[in-house]
């Protein structure tokens, strides 16, 4: 598959040429960047897939939701509407993606809102009163110029080659990352060596004093997805088979974990933002029936879960010990305190407080 891509790279010189005068028309004043009087903070990523965008807007809530008034705003992918919305905790994940409806039901004291215009929707967020605002997968959006910008990759992709696509997974060009005001690193293992980051530091350096930080995954508690389902608490361990159901770019993390906590781990992948059918549920019950364990359960992603709450799906899975697994971006002491500092000041610099 790696040979065919490289049939590619022609169409990927192309698309290249057609980003690069995209971003110097906005760099050079030609097409319009609207910024904001108010704390805007996006995080993106360059490659497609999975980085870890949604644990990061996590973090940035709990870390600002203390202090300002909070709002988070995405696209929305995935979703059957258009134009701005927000996200009630009793909506579907049809209505408005899945991860504005987790952020939603995670932090239902905060708005999530969502819209593909991003500069509109910041408008009206700030119309209603919002100080500081968290743009989830929005560093390509040069029509909105933010405050800050925090640009996350994937530590076990960082050896692969930045094409762009479709030869490669790149979307925008990797100089980009000039202007990120943070990067960070993200699913960095426990294991990794300091010569391995520092390595990683010297290939993403491009702007002396953007600081580079580390974060990795914390794994939660397992989190029923029914509460009406009958299934109680459940804990990994060697005893168990785990029927792994993901609908993510990158369910490897998630697998790598469960094979260390658990006896087995069964995966049945799907594409990112699948959405789940009668059909695709009752395989997952088919594949699950089939484990020939005494102790076992189904376990999926927080984002997942949102697609599988939809009336006609939770009818089918009633009664199955279906679990959530929570995750978290984790960072050392460290890097943790000087995260937090950068964006309080930035924030304290454009609100005043």
């Amino acid at each position: 598959m790696a040979y065919l891509r490289l049939l590619l790279l022609p169409f990927s010189l192309v698309y290249g040429l057609v980003v690069w005068v995209r971003n110097r028309l906005y760099d050079w004043g030609w097409l319009r960047s609207t910024a904001f009087n108010k704390a805007v903070i996006v995080v993106g990523n360059l490659a497609v897939g999975g980085t870890g965008k949604s644990p990061m807007t996590e973090y940035l809530v709990r870390l600002l939701s203390g202090h300002y008034q909070v709002a988070t705003l995405s696209r929305g992918y995935g979703r059957k509407t258009r134009g701005f919305l927000v996200v009630g905790s009793d909506d579907t994940a049809a209505k408005c993606g899945d991860e504005p409806l987790q952020f939603k039901r995670k932090f239902p004291q905060i708005t999530v809102a969502v819209d593909e215009n991003r500069v509109e929707g910041v408008e009206r967020l700030i119309q209603g009163g919002h100080e500081a605002i968290v743009l989830d997968d929005a560093y390509q959006h040069r029509a909105l110029r933010p405050g800050f910008s925090i640009l996350l990759f994937d530590f076990s992709a960082m050896s692969r080659p930045k094409w762009l696509l479709p030869a490669g997974d790149y979307r925008d060009g990797f100089s980009e990352r000039r202007r990120a005001d943070v990067m960070v690193v993200t699913k960095t293992p426990r294991t990794a060596t300091e010569a391995e980051k520092d390595g990683i530091r010297r290939a993403l350096s491009v702007v002396p004093g953007v600081p580079i930080f580390f974060s990795g995954i914390g794994y939660g508690s397992l989190v029923p997805l029914l509460e009406r389902s009958g299934v109680g608490t459940a804990l990994l361990d060697k005893r168990y088979s785990v029927l792994l159901l993901t609908g993510i770019a990158n369910p490897k993390p998630l697998y790598d974990y469960l094979r260390r906590q658990v006896g087995e781990v069964v995966p049945l992948r799907y594409a990112d933002h699948h959405a789940y059918t009668v059909t695709d549920i009752r395989k997952v019950i088919s594949r699950f029936s089939e484990m020939n364990s005494t102790h076992k359960l189904i376990v999926t992603t927080e984002k997942d879960a949102q697609r599988l709450l939809a009336p006609a799906l939770t009818e089918l899975l009633v009664g199955l010990p279906v679990y959530m697994l929570p995750i978290q971006a984790e960072f050392d002491s460290h890097d943790d305190a000087a995260l937090r500092e950068l964006i309080l000041n930035y924030c304290t610099g454009v609100l005043g407080h």
